[in-house]
């Protein structure tokens, strides 16, 4: 594979454009690692003030009485998103959605614990725990490769 790049003034934004004989594994894997890796910024609100969010920080992400909330370790923030609004900005290689409800930063987690018969209890490192809804039970087991 060759890469290119070429610099034009005139360009407001970088464009990526793959030119290939046919599609392959490789070039999928390259489309889907490039649509990934672009961040997306998250704006909280709390008691009326807005606050940029880093995605690392966010524990997790849950819907409760209409609002969808992100807790980090300095407090919730409401979000003005939906929840699978949220999903799609949040990095996939570090997120993942575990119910209808909620989603979690796995660089947060400090355990699961998989005793509960048909669903998984996440111990997360602040001391919340979460159940992964037995609809999601299967996804996380194939992202923890059990």
């Amino acid at each position: 594979m060759k890469i290119e790049v070429k610099l034009d003034s005139a360009c407001t934004e970088p464009r990526i454009e793959i030119h290939t004989d046919r599609m392959t594994d490789e070039v999928n894997d390259l489309v889907q690692k490039l649509s990934e890796s672009t961040p997306q910024i998250l704006v909280g609100f709390q008691n009326e003030q807005a606050r940029v969010l880093d995605q690392s920080e966010v524990v997790r992400a849950y819907a409760s009485g209409g609002k969808v909330l992100a807790e980090t370790p300095e407090g919730e923030y409401v979000l003005r998103l939906r929840l699978y609004e949220l999903e799609e900005r949040l990095d996939r290689n570090h997120f993942v959605r575990i119910s209808n409800a909620e989603i979690i930063n796995l660089n947060h987690v400090k355990g699961f614990d998989l005793s509960f018969a048909g669903t998984i209890c996440v111990n997360l490192k602040n001391g919340t725990a979460a159940f992964v809804s037995r609809r999601y039970v299967a996804k996380i087991k194939q992202v923890l490769g059990i």
